[in-house]
């Protein structure tokens, strides 16, 4: 794989600092059922990183201290961390809002029969990956048989009342472009989910459109494509100051399966860590007492993917 970080780390990305922190993005492991082309984390069946038991009862005490009312639960496939439910059930209790970046087909594994019940039980938001509704171009970026399999995972999630406007469950889903292209309108793009979604009686509440970040497995085809300059150009000629105002990097902190901490989940897949005084790679454990309003980001050409055009984030378009 072609590293990507020495291609970025020379910017001229504006320098932005950090707001209030009002949510933890919880990597809880690398392996996945699925090895999609996009992942920017190269998660897979035959990754074995996974957060231990000490380091979820840190990020749990950690909540407790410093009152952060959301937990965004992220991989790989999030759910195959064997203390997935646990630390779901103990956020819920602390009246946290949970958020589970699901892939879909995990909801048909073996061992996960009863996930989707589980789910609604505790009320998680479910933001999903579907990158189109087309039957072909999601196989084509995310395996063949992909696709009938995320749409028997939705209509089990809409069984239960997920989607539904007076149920309360959310059901989000997630775009990403095929390939070396910004995403087109968000607003549009969700009402031709809905309409050809709605043709399979599927039913969700928002579409999320996210850029594809230049880095792990996207970046490294890219380079091997020759496209890596044509798409940070891309990404730099569609830049917009005005996204800066929402970017997550400035009230989200992203902790890898170690528990060390990042800006965001592409500077944890890059290994740009938080930058903090007095330490090279900051541990959760180090951040107990301290308040990172007006800390500095950490930046790198990549950031550019977030301020393209509409703006990209995990709650999908800034503008």
């Amino acid at each position: 794989m072609h590293p990507t970080l020495p291609l970025l780390k020379q910017t001229d990305f504006p320098a932005i600092a950090r707001k209030s922190l009002t949510t933890l993005q919880v990597n809880l492991g690398y392996r996945c059922n699925q090895s999609c082309l996009h992942c920017h984390v190269n998660a897979g069946p035959n990754r074995s990183e996974e957060m231990s038991a000490e380091t979820i009862d840190l990020i749990l005490d950690y909540c407790r201290r410093n009152g952060v009312k959301n937990l965004d639960l992220t991989g790989g496939a999030p759910e195959l961390n064997p203390r997935f439910r646990q630390l779901v059930t103990t956020a819920r209790e602390l009246d946290m809002q949970v958020i589970d970046r699901c892939n879909l087909t995990i909801l048909n594994e073996p061992g996960q029969e009863e996930l989707d019940a589980f789910l609604a039980a505790h009320r998680v938001e479910i933001v999903a990956s579907l990158p189109c509704y087309l039957q072909e171009n999601v196989d084509a970026q995310r395996g063949k048989g992909v696709y009938e399999n995320s749409i028997a995972a939705i209509k089990k999630l809409n069984a239960v009342g997920y989607g539904h406007d007076d149920s309360g469950l959310k059901l989000n889903f997630v775009y990403n472009p095929a390939g070396a292209s910004l995403p087109p309108s968000q607003s549009t793009l969700e009402a031709d989910y809905t309409r050809e979604l709605g043709k399979l009686d599927i039913i969700f509440n928002q579409l999320f459109t996210l850029t594809n970040m230049p880095i792990k497995r996207f970046g490294s085809i890219l380079v091997s494509k020759g496209e890596f300059a044509h798409y940070m150009t891309l990404l730099r000629n569609a830049h917009l100051d005005s996204n800066l105002e929402d970017v997550m990097c400035r009230t989200l902190v992203s902790i890898d399966w170690q528990g060390y901490l990042y800006d965001c989940d592409f500077n944890q897949m890059l290994d740009l860590p938080l930058p903090l005084q007095d330490k090279s790679k900051p541990h959760l454990r180090d951040l107990m007492q301290l308040d990172l309003d007006g800390n500095p980001v950490a930046i790198a050409d990549h950031c550019y993917g977030c301020t393209a055009g509409q703006g990209s984030s995990c709650g999908g378009a800034l503008s």
